[in-house]
Protein backbone atom coordinates (compact mmCIF):
# COMPACT_ATOMS: atom_id res chain seq x y z
CA UNK A 1 0.00 0.00 0.00
CA UNK A 2 3.02 2.27 0.48
CA UNK A 3 1.45 3.96 3.50
CA UNK A 4 3.79 6.17 5.48
CA UNK A 5 3.46 8.17 8.67
CA UNK A 6 3.28 11.85 7.74
CA UNK A 7 3.10 13.12 11.30
CA UNK A 8 2.09 12.50 14.89
CA UNK A 9 1.76 15.20 17.53
CA UNK A 10 0.62 13.08 20.46
CA UNK A 11 -3.06 13.51 19.57
CA UNK A 12 -3.41 13.35 15.78
CA UNK A 13 -1.86 10.77 13.48
CA UNK A 14 -1.38 11.59 9.80
CA UNK A 15 -0.83 8.95 7.12
CA UNK A 16 0.10 9.38 3.45
CA UNK A 17 -0.04 7.06 0.45
CA UNK A 18 0.47 7.70 -3.27
CA UNK A 19 -2.67 7.69 -5.40
CA UNK A 20 -0.89 5.51 -7.98
CA UNK A 21 -1.15 2.52 -5.58
CA UNK A 22 -4.82 3.12 -4.72
CA UNK A 23 -6.48 4.13 -7.96
CA UNK A 24 -9.85 2.79 -9.10
CA UNK A 25 -11.37 2.45 -12.58
CA UNK A 26 -12.52 6.10 -12.46
CA UNK A 27 -9.02 7.44 -11.86
CA UNK A 28 -9.64 8.46 -8.25
CA UNK A 29 -8.80 6.90 -4.89
CA UNK A 30 -10.30 3.46 -4.27
CA UNK A 31 -12.89 3.54 -1.46
CA UNK A 32 -11.45 0.41 0.13
CA UNK A 33 -8.03 2.03 0.38
CA UNK A 34 -9.51 5.12 2.02
CA UNK A 35 -11.43 2.95 4.49
CA UNK A 36 -8.32 0.91 5.29
CA UNK A 37 -6.14 3.96 5.86
CA UNK A 38 -8.69 5.66 8.10
CA UNK A 39 -9.18 2.46 10.10
CA UNK A 40 -5.41 2.11 10.47
CA UNK A 41 -4.89 5.78 11.41
CA UNK A 42 -7.60 5.59 14.09
CA UNK A 43 -6.18 2.33 15.44
CA UNK A 44 -2.78 4.03 15.55
CA UNK A 45 -4.08 6.97 17.58
CA UNK A 46 -5.52 4.55 20.13
CA UNK A 47 -2.46 2.30 20.27
CA UNK A 48 0.01 5.17 20.57
CA UNK A 49 -2.07 6.92 23.23
CA UNK A 50 -2.32 3.75 25.30
CA UNK A 51 1.43 3.19 24.98
CA UNK A 52 2.13 6.81 26.03
CA UNK A 53 0.04 6.17 29.17
CA UNK A 54 2.32 3.21 30.01
CA UNK A 55 -0.51 0.73 29.52
CA UNK A 56 -0.67 -2.43 27.44
CA UNK A 57 -3.85 -3.33 25.60
CA UNK A 58 -5.20 -4.89 22.45
CA UNK A 59 -7.14 -2.41 20.33
CA UNK A 60 -10.14 -3.35 18.20
CA UNK A 61 -12.55 -1.41 16.02
CA UNK A 62 -16.06 -1.97 17.42
CA UNK A 63 -18.05 -0.20 14.74
CA UNK A 64 -17.54 2.43 12.10
CA UNK A 65 -19.29 4.55 9.52
CA UNK A 66 -17.82 6.10 6.38
CA UNK A 67 -19.16 8.99 4.35
CA UNK A 68 -17.68 9.48 0.88
CA UNK A 69 -18.20 13.19 0.24
CA UNK A 70 -16.11 13.83 -2.89
CA UNK A 71 -13.84 11.84 -5.20
CA UNK A 72 -10.14 12.16 -4.42
CA UNK A 73 -7.92 12.57 -7.49
CA UNK A 74 -4.70 13.08 -5.50
CA UNK A 75 -2.46 11.27 -3.03
CA UNK A 76 -4.25 9.93 0.03
CA UNK A 77 -3.65 12.13 3.06
CA UNK A 78 -5.53 10.92 6.10
CA UNK A 79 -5.58 12.17 9.67
CA UNK A 80 -7.21 10.65 12.74
CA UNK A 81 -7.89 11.90 16.24
CA UNK A 82 -10.29 11.46 19.12
CA UNK A 83 -13.84 12.57 18.38
CA UNK A 84 -14.70 16.01 19.80
CA UNK A 85 -16.87 14.51 22.56
CA UNK A 86 -14.34 11.81 23.57
CA UNK A 87 -12.77 12.04 27.03
CA UNK A 88 -9.31 10.45 26.92
CA UNK A 89 -8.69 10.71 30.68
CA UNK A 90 -11.94 8.92 31.40
CA UNK A 91 -11.05 6.29 28.80
CA UNK A 92 -7.68 5.64 30.46
CA UNK A 93 -9.21 5.53 33.96
CA UNK A 94 -11.79 2.99 32.81
CA UNK A 95 -9.13 0.90 31.08
CA UNK A 96 -7.00 0.86 34.25
CA UNK A 97 -9.90 0.08 36.58
CA UNK A 98 -12.00 -2.31 34.49
CA UNK A 99 -9.47 -3.68 32.02
CA UNK A 100 -11.66 -2.62 29.11
CA UNK A 101 -12.70 0.74 27.68
CA UNK A 102 -14.08 2.29 24.51
CA UNK A 103 -13.93 5.68 22.88
CA UNK A 104 -14.87 7.44 19.66
CA UNK A 105 -12.48 8.58 16.94
CA UNK A 106 -12.79 10.48 13.70
CA UNK A 107 -10.60 10.27 10.62
CA UNK A 108 -10.71 12.28 7.43
CA UNK A 109 -9.18 12.01 3.98
CA UNK A 110 -8.43 15.53 2.83
CA UNK A 111 -8.83 17.13 -0.58
CA UNK A 112 -5.69 18.93 -1.82
CA UNK A 113 -7.61 22.18 -2.36
CA UNK A 114 -9.07 21.99 1.15
CA UNK A 115 -12.10 20.21 2.44
CA UNK A 116 -12.86 16.59 3.15
CA UNK A 117 -13.13 13.78 0.62
CA UNK A 118 -14.06 11.07 3.10
CA UNK A 119 -15.03 11.04 6.77
CA UNK A 120 -14.79 8.02 9.04
CA UNK A 121 -16.29 7.85 12.52
CA UNK A 122 -15.73 4.84 14.75
CA UNK A 123 -15.74 3.42 18.23
CA UNK A 124 -12.66 1.49 19.28
CA UNK A 125 -12.34 -0.85 22.22
CA UNK A 126 -9.18 -1.51 24.21
CA UNK A 127 -8.78 -4.65 26.30
CA UNK A 128 -5.92 -4.63 28.79
CA UNK A 129 -3.23 -7.25 28.39
CA UNK A 130 -2.41 -9.21 31.55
Amino acid sequence: MQVSIAGYDGKRLQLHAPLSHHINDKGCAFGGSLASMMTLASWGVMSLGIEQADLRAEVFVADSQIRYLAPLFADLDVHAELAPDADWRSFLTTLRERGRARTALIARALLPEGGVATEFTARYVAIAKP
